[in-house]
């Protein structure tokens, strides 16, 4: 049951959304782009089970036999959890479509309490540019996923900001990644990311006095339809000097309910401009995976050691936490 409590290490209010919804996001008009599979769909029926009435957007609005997952089966599933699903086709690659997306949205309801910021066209790219070096990449590689991926997702939070500002009021969740601080996947990544937690800072810093939130959402390896679809070769091979135990990585839902949480949260202020992710958030808001594994921050020193002596690992608690200010300059000096 969505229940409320005092979290000793935090000394806040928390949400626990591990077993049946009390509706706790009913009348709030939520906004999930890049929402047919993946960590965006996962994060729609989390929302879904809280009641929210949840806009979906991508470009499959209707099941396909080339891709998995549709706008359509996602706002169905939206639907039987007990949300309000309403699917709306969109390229977030044209500027056009998203601010029709918006318009809609305030002609339907005349506001918006959370964006989450989530459309990425750059899978793809990636899986075929991954051991290319960068010199030898076609500049799509970078166009891919710093338009859809960054640059769309300033265009949705300008939208998202006019709607919020004069209500005083609102959310905007980007899901960036570990990406922005390691050497993952390839040089485009990289810097989307980090141009994402940069954005996420600066329009935090000002929307702050609006008492808006914006921050960056980084989950840890996710078990979407893509990476499960690849698991064989994670398993075979290292990706960026890592060997990554996809049975190991959150659900698809388990970011969702990290964003339930943050919504719930009585001093989200706190947040703005920050980076945050799913794990720490579990945590703090003392949620598990919908499975009911419990997972670890990059920041306990128990999943760092995992990555190179899992055997190590398994006798080291895992409460045991480095500052971000430390992991990040041990990060800079070691790369």
């Amino acid at each position: 049951v969505l229940s409320s409590g005092i979290n000793a290490e935090y000394g806040q209010h928390y949400y626990i959304t591990n077993n049946l919804s009390q509706m706790s996001l009913k009348s709030k008009i939520c906004l999930v782009t890049g929402a047919s599979r993946g960590i965006g769909r996962g994060i729609a029926l989390a929302l879904g089970s809280e009641g929210a009435t949840v806009y979906i957007t991508g470009r499959t609005l209707e099941p396909t036999s080339t891709a998995p997952g549709s706008l359509s089966v996602t706002a169905e599933e939206v639907n039987a959890r007990g949300g309000v699903g309403i699917p709306v086709q969109c390229d977030h690659g044209v500027d056009e479509e998203i601010h029709r997306l918006f318009d809609r949205i305030e002609k339907d309801y005349g506001k918006i309490d959370l964006v989450v910021n989530n459309a990425f066209k750059g899978v793809n790219t990636i899986g075929k540019n991954i051991k290319v070096p960068f010199w030898e990449q076609p500049i799509e590689s970078w166009d891919d996923v710093i338009h859809v991926g960054l640059r769309c997702h300033f265009v949705a939070a300008q939208r998202a900001a006019q709607l919020m500002v004069p209500k005083k009021e609102g959310l905007i969740v980007n899901i960036s990644s570990a990406g922005a601080l390691f050497s993952f996947f390839t040089a485009p990544y990289g810097v989307g990311k980090a141009g994402l937690d940069k954005m996420s800072e600066m329009c935090g810093k000002e929307l702050k006095k609006h008492n808006v939130v914006c921050l960056s959402l980084w989950p840890g390896l996710v078990q979407t339809e893509a990476i499960m679809a690849s698991k064989e070769k994670f398993e075979k091979e290292e990706v960026s000097g890592i060997k990554l135990d996809v049975t190991k990585g959150e659900t698809v839902e388990y970011a969702g309910r990290a964003i339930v949480g943050l919504m719930n949260d009585k001093n989200l202020s706190g947040k703005n401009g920050k980076t945050v992710s799913t794990a720490d958030l579990g945590q703090e808001y003392g949620f598990t995976d919908i499975d009911g594994r419990t997972h670890y921050s990059m920041r306990c020193v128990k999943a760092g050691v995992s990555l190179k002596c899992p055997w190590l690992a398994s006798l080291i608690p895992g409460f045991i936490k480095v500052p971000w200010s430390w992991l990040v300059a041990f990060v800079h000096h070691y790369y």
